[in-house]
Order: structure tokens, then sequence, then C-alpha cells
């Protein structure tokens, strides 16, 4: 117990001293918000209440679910289209990551350190594990794949939760209490490890292959960490990742190889499409840049300073959330404002995820809401 309390305070204490720094000079109050005209149509089409939501938090859209998890241990799918609520599950116990699912099984980490697996909603599992966790478990292929905040990266058969394997690698001394880079692609598994990306074998936990992102830049170590930030935005063969407070690049995964990477600061997830790579830097400026290449296409100085959630690109729209719940629809095209839909006023804290035509994000009050724009 007073290993996985260490664990838990050393994310804890990194987190702080990276707050301190941000908080070290006055915060710019954030830019007011001016009418918009609608210039496409959408609308609320469903919503539900999960519980607050502490933690970045990442929505799960598998097999026509999104699935979702609250601080107090509450863990929900939805039917993506309708809202209705296809199972819920409860952990009793406070969690300090989002959720990983198939659809059917989903994982999540305790402030305790208990990595459980859920079944249709049922705990089928759970298993004690030697660090603190923020990033979101994976569930693929049978396995569910978790990264500690120190980096070592662990696969669970399940079904049983036996440990099938343990990766640990050289890394910095400090460690990013944020969520990192953990996906999928093919039969690789993504992970990140500072400013590098990992594609390791699921069934052994070897390293096939590994690519920075960034070269880390600083005095000193909180100035030089650079984890890759994730969710990744990933389309077919290539991802594309925000190395934190440093670059966004993209990565040719077939070769592998660096296709570009560009400086600039941000701490949130990158989003995009077949044609851009969307993300927000320290102060909200929203940075558009063309995927086949990193050159860019846009900026918007609309929304400077309102938290911005990490931002997805749908259709036509780049859509991002802020600190009062509104939820933001800029053209892909050149940034333009082209529709704004609230909520229930408070901080959204998810990257809006799209399942079919629907749209989710999730707010610190635990508003979920569901919209289909058109």
């Amino acid at each position: 117990m007073m290993a996985a309390q260490r664990g838990w305070r050393a994310g804890l204490v990194l987190a702080a001293a990276l707050v301190l720094v941000a908080c070290a000079a006055d915060k710019p109050k954030p830019a007011a918000l001016t009418d918009v005209k609608p210039a496409i149509a959408g609308r609320q089409v469903w919503s539900a209440q999960i519980g607050a939501v502490g933690f970045p938090m990442q929505v799960t859209a598998r097999n026509g679910l999104f699935v979702a998890a609250a601080d107090d241990g509450a863990v929900v799918a939805w039917d993506a289209a309708s809202g209705r609520e296809a199972w819920r599950g409860q952990v009793a116990a406070k969690l300090s990551a989002g959720v990983g699912s198939d659809g059917r099984h989903a994982a999540v980490v305790t402030r305790n350190q208990d990595l459980v697996v859920l079944d249709g909603g049922s705990e089928r599992w759970r298993a004690r594990l030697d660090a603190a966790v923020v990033t979101p478990p994976l569930v693929a292929g049978e396995r569910v794949f978790v990264m500690g905040v120190d980096r070592v990266v662990q696969a669970f058969d399940v079904l049983d939760g036996r440990r099938l394997w343990s990766l640990k690698r050289p890394g910095d001394p400090l460690q990013l209490a944020q969520p990192g880079l953990l996906s999928a692609w093919k039969d690789t598994l993504l992970v990140g490890q500072g400013a590098r990306l990992l594609g390791v074998d699921p069934t052994r936990g070897t390293v096939r292959w590994e690519q920075s992102v960034s070269t880390p830049r600083g005095t000193n170590e909180v100035e030089r960490l650079a984890d890759l930030v994730g969710p990744p935005a990933r389309l077919g063969d290539t991802v594309c990742v925000r190395a934190f407070q440093n670059a966004v690049g993209c990565v040719d995964l077939q070769r592998p190889a660096l296709q570009w990477s560009q400086l600039g600061g941000g701490q949130n997830a990158v989003g995009g499409d077949a044609d851009l790579v969307v993300g927000a830097d320290a102060s909200d400026r929203i940075v558009a840049r063309h995927r086949r290449d990193g050159g860019l296409a846009w900026t918007s100085e609309l929304l400077l300073n309102r938290q911005l959630s990490a931002p997805a690109v749908a259709g036509p729209a780049v859509v991002v959330g802020d600190l009062e719940g509104q939820v933001h629809f800029l053209s892909k095209a050149d940034g333009q404002p082209l529709l704004r839909l609230p909520t229930d006023g408070a901080r959204v804290v998810s990257q809006p995820v799209l399942s079919g035509t629907t749209l989710l994000v999730v707010t610190a009050k635990g508003g979920v809401y569901a919209f289909r724009p058109e």
C-alpha cells in the first residue's frame, strides 16, 4: 500500500509543479464570445449524466457505443445514435484516468492503483499496479494495456487478468502527469515514451521500432518534458501527435519514419482528418496544419484563453469545447465560426468524439451531451 501511495503522490507532485509553473504569471482573461450566425445546421440529440469528472476525460467510441467514466467509479455505455443506456458499472473507488473499452470490456484504474476490468458493466477482475496511472487503458485483441506515470507498460489477459508482460525502458527522470499515448495500429501497439513513438509487439512486449517526434528543449528537466500526449490523431497508416509544449508531428507507420514535425506549444492532444491536423497552443490559439506536409493552413485567435479541450474534425467543421461548456464549430477551410451549441455551463473536459453522425462531449459536472451537426 505504501508503494502505491508513493506512486500516486509522485504523479500529483509533478502535476502540481506544472500547475505552479503555468500559474506563475497572471492568467489573461478569456476572450469574450461574439454572436455567431449559424452557417451549418446542428442540434443536441440527447443528453445524460454520469457524475463529476476531475481528470482529463477520454470517451471511447466502439461498435456504435460511447463509453465514459466519472470520478466516483461509475462506468457507462450509451448507444451513440439514441442515447439509450446499454450498460452501467460501478467500481466503488475514485478513478485516476479515463476508460478504455472495446465495446464489451471496459478498463479503468483507481487512485489506489487497482486496474479494474468490467464485462458488460459487471466487474470481471482487478489487479494491483505498482505505479499511478493517468493514461486511459487500452482494450484490444483480448488484452488490456496499461501505462503508468513511470512509463512502464503492462499487458493483461482481458478474460482472467493474467499479467502477460511488462515493458520498462530507460527514460527521463521526470514523467508528465497527463494522459500519454497508448494506441493500436494493425498488429502493433503504439506507445509514447518521452518524445519517442514506439511500435511494440502486443504479444511479447518487445520493441519493433521507435521514432522521435521532437527534440526536447529547455534549461531544466521540467522545460524539457516533451512526452507524447494522447490520444493520437490516426488515419490509415499515419499517426499525428503532440509532444507536450514542444511540437506537433506526423509519423508514417508503414516505414516507419517521421513525415514532418513543427515546433509549437500546447498541452492537449491534436485532432485531424485526411486534410488537416488541428490543435491549440498554450494561449488557446488554434492552429491548423496540412496533414501531408505540416504546412500552415490557418490560425484562429477567436477563443484565446478559453481553456479549450482537444479538438476534433467532423465533416466541414473543427469542433472544440471551452471553459463555459460552449461547443464551437469552426470552418475547416479557414477557422471562421459556423455554429455554437451550449451544454451545462461547466468546462468541457473531453475531446469531442464522433460515432457515425453523432458527436459527444463530457463536462466537468458530468454532463454528457450528444450533438448531430448537419
